[in-house]
């Protein structure tokens, strides 16, 4: 091979590693914080597809078993609460919602220690993954202070 075309073929592939590059550095931005289920379902999920391949594996009709700890192990993994510094993201198995901080007014736990955000237009986002004890994480990491009016 003359040396002209390795050097060619090396510019090439460094030109195409530039623009992928800066292509994959524009796409999106990488959260501050991710908060997830616990990583015990996912576990669990993962048992319960094991254990249902011998059954489902002896008869067809009972292969659509498969799907629900599919669908659970799905779900373990991609549902929860993206931190930014801007917005908060919660996603679940299907679908997200995209809620910037100046529309929460407020930030509260229920009676088992669940997170939800209440908007300014009166509606109420559970914040998946998102508990009492992690709540103070999650607002230092977004940058936001939590207000006075916090009670435990």
């Amino acid at each position: 091979m003359s040396s002209r075309l390795v050097l060619r073929i090396r510019r090439a592939g460094a030109a195409l590693v530039a623009a992928l590059t800066a292509r994959v550095g524009t796409a999106r931005s990488r959260p501050v914080l991710r908060i997830r289920k616990s990583g015990a379902v996912l576990v669990a999920a993962l048992i319960g597809l094991v254990g249902t391949v011998p059954l489902a594996g002896s008869s067809w009709a009972l292969s659509p078993l498969l799907l629900i700890p599919l669908v659970v192990l799905v779900w373990a993994w991609r549902a929860g609460t993206d931190v930014y510094p801007d917005e908060l993201r919660v996603r679940a198995l299907f679908g997200g919602s995209r809620v910037p901080f100046d529309r929460i007014s407020e930030l509260a736990p229920d009676a088992r220690g669940r997170v939800s955000a209440l908007l300014d237009n009166g509606n109420v986002i559970r914040l998946t993954g998102v508990t009492r004890d992690n709540l103070p994480l999650m607002l230092e990491a977004s940058g936001h202070a939590a207000g006075a009016s916090e009670h435990r």
